[in-house]
């Protein structure tokens, strides 16, 4: 006989429902969110059961972690792939965790990734990371209105970083203003430290994977978006195509289209947002200082629009990052962009003194001058 165990995971709490593989009601009941006591209750039914569905939720690490390491197959359902429970009149936890059971015993559970543990974390990090390089600019955009309102003068972030207390003290004639630019000095300098904290932790641990440095061959990506595609990707194996990859990244668009006519969207946000970062500021970059980037640009700004040019760009370079990891080889300038492109930009690069376009090699698109 086989046991299924469906779990929905709540803040305190967690529902646990088992079935077998006639879909019989076997066993129900909350449980608190303490890891020894679902193992407790799991225990009687432990050598039956053949999978454990957990609901990806926010605090999903603990109970996939603690459930893993004691030998049980576990599963995490993508709640965004699932089906509505459209048609039920009444729906609740009970309900749900039954549900959820069922969906792997007939084998349609829509399953989401389980990112290692050990790498997790590392990834998380880098998460934090941006938390606090967003906290840094909020601080440094309130003084900067700060100081515009009340002495009608721009500040650069490299300016307020040099301020000391008498120069604030020296700027602001009010005390509170004055109290005020300290506290933000004083966070911005704060903040500037634990963002270096956590880049040389991370740098430690993505030299050590040979895929970092092939992932900053392409003009664009250096050590920052090169970590965050790395750790947020995990493993490439789990994309079976460069399609899959570039839809994960947010890099395709999700319009509902019948018979020429727009239906409506589908889900724009499924996907993960911090690789559809990376990859858009990768292609910024890439515009500012690759000239086959900027010409691959510029043509689809003429077909479209400058959103559409950025995003189209951050696409290509999505794809390209994608066989980089996929093969363990360097960034391959030929399989990027149109031959009748690359040649275009070298005949361009001629006609300017000084300036030349190097052939396509391991270092991609680089320009030099001569």
């Amino acid at each position: 006989m086989s046991y299924y165990v469906g779990m929905d995971l709540h803040s305190d709490n967690t529902f646990i429902a088992i079935s077998d593989e006639e879909d019989k009601r076997l066993f129900s009941r909350r449980v608190s969110n303490s890891i020894e006591v679902i193992k407790e209750t799991l225990e009687p039914f432990r050598e039956e059961i053949k999978g454990v569905v957990i609901e990806s939720t926010f605090n999903w690490y603990w109970l996939v972690d603690g459930l893993m390491e004691s030998g049980y197959r576990v599963h995490l359902a993508n709640p965004v792939a699932m089906v509505q429970y459209s048609g039920f009149k009444h729906t609740d936890d009970k309900h749900d965790a039954f549900f959820l059971a069922k969906l792997l015993r007939l084998g349609i559970l829509p399953e989401g990734y389980i990112y290692p543990k050990e790498s997790r974390q590392l990834r998380d990090l880098l998460r934090k990371r941006m938390l606090l390089v967003q906290s840094r600019t909020a601080h440094a955009l309130s003084l900067k209105g700060t100081v515009n309102r009340n002495l009608s003068m721009g500040i650069s972030m490299a300016a307020m970083r040099k301020l000391t207390p008498e120069d604030i003290d020296a700027l602001f004639d009010d005390t509170h203003l004055a109290f005020s630019a300290r506290v933000s000095v004083e966070f911005i300098h704060h903040l500037d430290q634990q963002v270096v904290a956590i880049e040389r932790k991370v740098l430690e641990v993505a030299y050590t994977n040979p895929l970092f440095e092939q992932l900053m061959t392409p003009i664009g990506i250096g050590k920052i978006l090169g970590m965050t595609i790395l750790f947020e990707t995990g493993d490439i194996s789990r994309f079976s195509t460069v399609g899959n990859y570039a839809s994960y990244c947010r890099c395709v668009t999700s319009n509902r289209i019948s018979n020429g006519k727009t239906k409506g969207q589908n889900n724009r946000k499924n996907g993960n947002k911090y690789l559809a970062w990376a990859y858009v500021e990768a292609a910024h970059l890439a515009y500012r200082f690759c000239p086959y980037a900027k010409a691959f640009y510029e043509k689809k700004k003429k077909q479209k629009n400058s959103s559409v040019a950025t995003k189209a760009l951050a696409h290509k370079i999505a794809r390209a990052c994608y066989y980089i990891m996929k093969e363990n080889k360097p960034f391959d300038l030929e399989r990027m962009y149109e031959k009748a492109l690359i040649e275009k930009v070298r005949q361009q690069t001629k006609k300017v003194p000084g300036l030349r376009a190097t052939s396509p090699d391991q270092h991609g698109c680089r320009t030099a001058l001569s």
